[in-house]
């Protein structure tokens, strides 16, 4: 059994291998990730958009597998909260027919990183870096910016790993036999 994934960062990689391998019909499944494009924005920003980018790489990765997998992260606006923004990780599953979706957990940036990424248009990245947040340019390969807010507790894989198996859940659901 051949899952792809659409993305060759590692933490995504990871984070689908991790969350497969929780249920006992993918026990035996192998792995293939594909440099796959979202389409959108380096950045993405809103929901419809980081939806848009997860759909995509999903697309983009599915080949000769039962599903493929795309995740996307990205700022979604939200009320109530210090900046107005928080990051969620958006996991989607295709099937060649039909997309899964799932949603992580949010958590809020600190406020300089938000500005640079709303109003300077940075990526994530780019803007834990400018801010001197991280020496690391590429912080979204390793621990992520949740590993550094969270001493390790959580890193960015593992915040990945939630989207994934909500995305599973669907494609697991009854309704799924009706599609």
């Amino acid at each position: 059994m051949l899952i792809t994934v659409g993305s060759k960062n590692p933490n995504k990689i990871q984070a689908v291998k991790e969350a497969f391998r929780l249920f006992a019909r993918f026990e035996e499944a192998r792995f293939e990730s594909f440099a796959a494009s979202s389409g959108v924005s380096d950045q993405p920003i809103g929901l419809e958009e980081i939806l848009t980018g997860a759909r995509q790489r999903a697309v983009h990765a599915f080949s000769k597998g039962i599903l493929s997998v795309g995740l996307e992260s990205g700022l979604i606006p939200v009320p109530m909260t210090k900046t107005g923004y928080m990051n969620v990780s958006v996991c989607a599953l295709y099937d060649g027919r039909s997309h899964f979706t799932g949603l992580g957990p949010a958590f809020e940036l600190p406020a300089v990183i938000v500005d640079l990424v709303i109003n300077k248009q940075l990526e994530l990245d780019e803007a834990i870096f400018a801010s001197g947040f991280s020496e690391n340019p590429r912080i979204g390969y390793s621990e992520g910016i949740i590993g550094m807010l969270t001493d390790g507790v959580v890193t960015r894989k593992d915040y990945m790993i939630p989207a994934v198996t909500m995305a599973l859940s669907g494609y697991f659901s009854p309704d799924r036999r009706r599609l």
